[in-house]
């Protein structure tokens, strides 16, 4: 898998390069830059401000992976750092997908006469994008970068442990359910639940792990 993932990187970073270069002729001369909540348009640019943004998004999944996958030779916490790595790569693949995936949709519905975009077909990915991470989450190891790195799931293991596999199983959960409901609720109730099912795929994992640490003190005494 990872000699796999090393291969199609730079098709995948350039595929939104190479899609616009592609439909270039086709955009019109005022194109979306700017959309709200409902995937109407709210600012218009030209062609080159278009051009800039996706090579702005392109070169952020550039960065994002790499910082993804070198996390290893800067993170302090050395002694899962190589057990991590696979992991991370793979991870950070699926962010790069995401992000390259978004950027060519953003170019296609550029392409519309209706310069509307389906937002609801974002916030598919973004769940799917959850659910991806959650299943990843209950495999990493403890480090400084990735995953729910608080005080005390630092400092204990078991602590850190427990939590990824909560963690993990409410933001695989909770991302099906957000790609799910987003096909069923208008646009701006969407957005509201995204919201909603977000903060408390954060917040519950946050609160189990501190009610642990406090259990764990406790038991210390």
């Amino acid at each position: 898998m990872d000699k796999l993932i090393k291969i199609i990187i730079w098709p995948l970073f350039v595929a939104p390069a190479i899609y616009l270069a592609a439909v270039w002729d086709k955009l019109p001369e005022k194109v979306p830059l700017k959309y709200d909540a409902s995937g109407d348009p709210i600012r218009f640019g030209t062609k080159t401000e278009f051009l800039l943004v996706m090579a702005v998004m392109t070169a952020i999944n550039i960065g994002c992976y790499f910082l993804v996958v070198n996390i290893n030779r800067i993170d302090p916490r050395k002694k899962y750092s190589n057990e991590n790595l696979p992991r991370m790569r793979r991870l950070a693949f699926a962010i790069s997908v995401f992000v390259s995936a978004i950027s060519c949709f953003i170019i296609y519905s550029s392409l519309g006469p209706a310069l509307k975009i389906n937002s609801k077909i974002i916030v598919v990915a973004v769940g799917l994008l959850f659910t991806v991470v959650g299943n990843y989450m209950y495999n990493i190891k403890p480090n400084y970068f990735a995953g729910i790195r608080l005080p005390w799931t630092l400092e204990n293991e078991d602590n850190w442990k427990q939590t990824h596999l909560l963690a993990g199983k409410l933001w695989f959960a909770g991302g099906l359910i957000i790609a799910v409901m987003a096909l069923l609720l208008p646009d701006t109730a969407t957005l509201v639940f995204t919201l909603v099912i977000a903060g408390l795929i954060i917040i519950i994992p946050t609160v189990y792990s501190y009610r642990l640490y406090k259990k764990q003190a406790g038991y210390k005494k």
